[in-house]
Order: C-alpha cells, then sequence, then structure tokens
C-alpha cells in the first residue's frame, strides 16, 4: 500500500479543529514533501521525522514521499503533528497496518532520537477528538494527565516512535510494553485542596491594615465579578489588597477550570504536574507589557494574552496609568463581551476573557498627592494629565473606584485586632455567589456582573421606588446608561451579601457611591 491516513489537530485559539494526514509513496526522486499550509516549524517536521524513524530502528522508505495536510486552506503550525506525519508514512510503507490508525488522533512532537516530546493544546486537542467521533489519542507520556481530563476518550501513553510502533503492531488495543492505555470512561476526579487557593497561600486579607472601605469593596467584587480601581499614593496598600482578592473568592468550578486549564495549556502555561486548573488564576503583567501580551496575539503563532490567562480570575494592572493607551483601550472589549476576538488575514482566533479587572494607581506623578501638606508637586493640570491616561470610556466600565489613604499610627498599631482573615470574607463571598447562582439559574450567567443591562430592567429589577438616587444621578448627566447598569448590577451583589430578595434604595445608593469613588 502506497497511501495511508492519519489524524491530528490544529489550534486556532483554543478551538481545536480536525487535520487529515494523508502520507502517498511513490517512485521518484527522494524526498519529503508537505503540502497543506504548513508554517516553518512544520516544515522543519520533515528532517526531525526521518531522524526519528531511522533511529527507532525502522526502515525509511527511499522513495517520493508527499504528505497532504487537509483542509489545506486551515493553517497548520507547531511540532504536535510529527507523531501523526510519522505514522502515516510508516502505514504507506507497510511497517504498521493502515487500519491500525482508524478512531485515533495522534499528537506529539519526535525528537532525533524517536522520543515523543509534550507539546501545548493537547487539552483542546483531546476535545476536538471527542467532539469528531475518535475513540482514543495517542499523545506523550508527559500529556498523559492532561488528555484524561476527557474522560470519553481512550488515552494512550507512549514515551518513543518505537513504542507507538509496536502496540499499532499488536492490534491498537491493549497495552504493548511502555505504553500505558486509558480506557475511556474513567472517573475524572476534581479534587479541590482543603484551605484557601494555593497560589494565594501566605497572603491574607487580613494583612491589609486600615482601609475598611477598600476593603469591603474588594469583598463586593469578589463576590460579584466586577471591576474595581484603587487609587492611592505609595505605601498604602493597594497592591497587597489587590493580590489578595484571589484569595476569598470561591474555587472554580468543573467547567470554568476546563476552560481554565485549556487556555493555559494552549499558552504552554499549565503547572508542572497539575493538568487542572481549579483555583482563580491571578495576572500581573508589568506596565512594559505590549497590547498583543496584555491581550493577545503574535505575528505568528496567535498565543493567548493575560487577559485570557486570568480568564475566571483578577487581572490585575498595577500603576495603570503608565500602561499604554492602546493597551488599556484593547481591553474594553473583553470587558463588556467576555472574550478578545484576534482577526488576522489567514484565521480568526477567539480566547475566553470574563475577567475581573483590578486598577490601581497613584494620584499624580509624584505620589504624593495624599500624604503630608504641601509635599506634592504636581499642578492641577500635570494631575488631570497623568490620570487622563486612563481613558474615560475604560473608566466607564469600571465598577467601583476606591480611594486609599494613608494609614495613621493609631491604624496601624490597632487595627489589626479587627480586621477578618480571608477564610471569614471567603465564606460570606461563597455564600453570596450561591445565592446569585440560584436566582440566575436557568440562564447562561452565574455572577451579578455578567446580567445584561436589558435583562437588568426586565426580570431583575430592584425595589419600587429604589432607583431614586440613580435616576437623580442621570438627570445632572453625572452618570451614562452603561454607568446605571453597573451600579444596578453592584447593588445586586450588596444584596446578596446582606441576604436580601431585592435590592433598596439604601443598596443603589451605596452602589453609585462606589461607582462615583466616593464611598467611605
Amino acid at each position: 500500500m502506497t497511501l495511508a491516513r492519519a489524524h491530528a489537530v490544529a489550534l486556532v485559539g483554543v478551538q481545536g479543529h480536525l487535520v487529515e494526514i494523508e502520507a502517498d509513496i511513490e517512485n521518484g526522486l527522494v524526498a519529503l514533501l508537505l503540502v497543506g499550509l504548513p508554517d516553518t516549524a512544520l516544515r522543519e517536521a520533515r528532517d526531525r521525522i526521518r531522524s526519528a524513524v531511522v533511529n527507532s530502528g525502522e526502515a525509511w522508505p527511499n522513495r517520493r514521499i508527499t504528505v497532504g495536510l487537509s483542509p489545506a486552506s486551515l493553517p497548520k503550525r507547531g511540532s504536535g503533528f510529527d507523531l501523526g506525519i510519522a505514522c502515516a508514512i510508516m502505514a504507506a510503507s507497510e511497517a504498521v497496518r493502515a487500519s491500525s490508525l482508524d478512531g485515533f488522533v495522534f499528537v506529539g512532537e519526535l525528537g532525533l532520537d524517536g522520543k515523543i516530546r509534550p507539546v501545548p493544546g493537547v487539552l483542546p486537542a483531546a476535545a476536538c477528538a471527542v467532539a469528531a467521533g475518535f475513540a482514543g489519542i495517542v499523545v506523550s507520556a508527559d500529556n498523559a494527565e492532561e488528555a484524561a481530563l476527557v474522560p470519553e476518550l481512550k488515552v494512550v501513553a507512549a514515551p518513543t516512535l518505537s513504542a507507538v510502533l509496536a502496540w499499532l503492531r499488536a492490534g491498537g488495543q491493549f497495552p504493548v510494553g511502555d505504553v500505558t492505555v486509558l480506557e475511556p470512561g474513567r472517573d475524572v476526579r476534581f479534587t479541590y485542596p482543603p484551605g484557601r487557593p494555593e497560589r494565594q497561600a501566605g497572603k491574607d486579607l487580613a494583612d491589609i491594615v486600615g482601609q475598611p472601605a477598600a476593603r469591603r469593596g474588594a469583598e463586593i467584587c469578589a463576590a460579584g465579578g466586577h471591576h474595581i480601581m484603587l487609587l492611592g499614593p505609595p505605601g498604602v496598600g493597594k497592591t497587597m489588597l489587590a493580590e489578595r482578592i484571589p484569595s476569598v473568592m470561591p474555587r472554580l468550578e468543573p467547567q470554568a477550570a476546563l476552560e481554565v486549564s485549556a487556555i493555559h495549556s494552549v499558552a504552554g502555561t499549565l503547572p508542572p504536574g497539575r493538568p487542572l486548573i481549579v483555583d482563580p488564576p491571578f495576572c500581573a503583567p508589568h506596565h512594559t507589557a505590549s497590547r498583543a501580551a496584555i491581550v493577545g496575539g503574535g505575528s505568528g503563532v496567535v498565543r493567548p494574552g493575560a487577559a485570557s490567562l486570568a480568564h475566571h480570575g483578577c487581572l490585575f494592572l498595577d500603576e495603570a496609568p503608565e500602561f499604554g493607551r492602546d493597551v488599556l483601550d484593547g481591553l474594553r472589549q473583553p470587558l463588556e463581551s467576555g472574550e478578545v476576538v484576534i482577526a488576522r488575514a489567514a484565521v480568526t482566533a477567539r480566547f475566553p476573557a470574563r475577567f475581573t479587572l483590578v486598577l490601581a494607581a497613584n494620584p499624580c506623578p509624584c505620589a504624593s498627592a495624599n500624604t503630608m501638606a504641601g509635599s506634592c508637586t504636581c499642578t492641577p493640570l500635570v494631575r488631570r494629565r497623568y490620570l487622563s491616561r486612563l481613558s474615560g470610556p475604560l473608566l466607564d466600565r469600571i465598577d467601583a473606584k476606591i480611594e486609599f489613604l494613608p494609614v495613621s499610627r493609631r491604624e496601624l498599631l490597632s487595627d489589626r485586632a479587627f480586621t477578618e482573615p480571608s477564610a471569614i470574607v471567603a465564606e460570606r463571598v461563597s455564600l453570596a455567589r450561591e445565592r446569585a447562582a440560584a436566582r440566575l439559574a436557568g440562564t447562561p450567567w452565574r455572577l451579578n456582573a455578567q446580567v445584561p443591562g436589558s435583562e437588568l430592567r426586565r426580570r431583575f429589577a430592584p425595589c419600587a421606588g429604589a432607583l431614586g438616587p440613580l435616576e437623580r444621578a442621570m438627570d445632572l448627566g453625572r452618570i451614562s446608561a452603561r454607568g446605571a447598569d453597573r451600579v444596578i448590577r453592584l447593588s445586586w451583589t450588596i444584596a446578596d451579601l446582606a441576604g436580601l430578595n431585592r435590592p433598596g434604595a439604601a443598596e443603589i445608593g451605596y452602589a453609585l457611591s462606589l461607582w462615583s469613588g466616593v464611598a467611605t
């Protein structure tokens, strides 16, 4: 037989697309040709695959080999096609039966010695294989735990190409030699270790001295998924508070954990030995980060940015005015839609990006506006220009704005006895989220911040007469229609924390003060 087929998966964003690999061997000048829109890394697979086959003790067919990757219009990038191409060539040369490749997807990079190396994106590739009706996936032993998160799929883990070929020659049904086979239908357990999220171990909300309004605002935003801005001079606890917000957020639900793990799998940032991320992620990029690093993109491979890596978690932008204006404005789309859409000439990639945005900023360039009297050297014009780097449309999408004041000596010495630890606050946040989830049952939303404005007015209206403070602010032109919706969402979270069935005038008023930045 001179023609054989295998299957692999190409990733566009976090979405997998099935790729059929056809290998044809014919008489002619000895060569290995790859067709089907491969990138540079995939074109280099020709030399890797030949060396891997020869060093695995197999005979290389010294004839003209043409490998086609279909659909040809879909860009193929990366080294994850190596294993599938090698198996297709071996089947075409009749080293293994072509029928033994049926029903399996092959994902893995080959070393020159024939070793199968792990590749990023195995979790979405396994999900694509199940959706396409395949029975199993063949991966590196290091990717086996990640692929096993999809219980409907048989997972074949092999350390080398020779082990895979021996398994195929044996019929591709049972473990052979170093090959490990995980049968479908296994129980995938989502284990949640006791205590706070591991990434936030050692960071407790009780470490924040003073700032009761800021701690309260952080609790509200964690309960409802709202965005928050922290404004104040250096040393008052803005960064400390932001880093501790994930410690009061509940662990991810199974579906959310799979979504987050798939994004980190594509980015290649999964923790070693932990293919399933169960804690809310926390991303804090430096203010010199580019737009592609924050939003996502890239000149070659389209990769997720910090906004997507913070999906179902927190994205913290410290010294927010120091970020490029185009970088900050690039966050407008994910703040509204919960996803990032990156369009290129050949492909359009979508990455989930539903995160809690936390901005931190100093009041002026010298950062002394609220410290000792007379110490600030900035003019009012300089202060306005500094904070105007945060555009109005971006600030309009921030639900709560909290101003930090310098901590007094009395607060520094005595407030520790009254601060609540993260464990206590996390219990209230969890109860509030349960109330919101029960109210939103049967809808695609789980947090108050996700409810669209039209539904807020139709199905989730506050108590009669409660919108008085908000209506007066709108009549005076102090708040936009988008801001009004965000105030109502915020009031629902305040009511959930208080155990109320609906927000009243007090909750609306407090939410309005949080949105306006005058809450105390």
